[in-house]
């Protein structure tokens, strides 16, 4: 049998995120994001990468089976601008509360039971880092990462934000729930 796994990300899987991150872009968002998702060069994501998996206040990790790397999640504590209402305030929890700044995992080993792997060994980095609740931004017309989180008890709430891709704007719904998640048995998604 083989085995399913999560783990820290090193220098030697920025190949292997940045392959995952543009074939899922491609194969997830391709018509919403454009001739975009497709001038977006390897070298640059890879570089991108490499930066996110040695700063110190990231935590990337890599979700493997067998010995093929099938997905990848990034969070940390939430920078101002992710967790402020639309009024640009911030909550009480603004210093406690964790981002999901991207969980993906290619579509051919999805309703495996990675997506909930990864982001119930985020959620538990984030809490070490003294978060209580996480956040993370999913495009609107994604209903299978939304499924996801909803899955795991997060929800939208209520805060939106508009991406300009320059052929098109994807607008976004931020949802928010605990990092003290029970994914046993996680929906099965794309995300997943």
């Amino acid at each position: 049998m083989t085995t399913a796994d999560v783990r820290p990300a090193t220098a030697d899987d920025v190949g292997e995120i940045t392959r995952i991150q543009l074939a899922t872009w491609r194969a997830a968002y391709g018509e919403a994001l454009g001739a975009a998702v497709n001038s977006l060069a390897p070298e640059q994501v890879s570089a991108s990468w490499a930066e996110a998996v040695e700063h110190p206040d990231t935590d990337v990790y890599v979700a493997v089976e067998g010995s093929a790397t099938v997905g990848f999640c990034v969070a940390g504590i939430a920078p101002a601008p992710e967790v402020a209402a639309a009024d640009g305030s911030l909550p009480d929890d603004a210093a406690r509360t964790g981002l999901i700044a991207s969980l993906l995992v290619e579509p051919r080993w999805g309703r495996r039971g990675h997506g909930g792997r990864l982001l119930g060994t985020a959620a538990a980095g984030l809490r070490r880092r003294g978060a209580e609740r996480g956040i993370a931004w999913v495009v609107q017309s994604d209903s299978a990462s939304l499924s996801f989180y909803r899955s795991a008890g997060w929800n939208p709430d209520g805060t939106v934000r508009i991406l300009d891709t320059g052929e098109h704007t994807i607008k976004e719904l931020r949802l928010t729930g605990t990092l003290d998640l029970r994914l046993d048995h996680p929906e099965p998604s794309d995300s997943d």
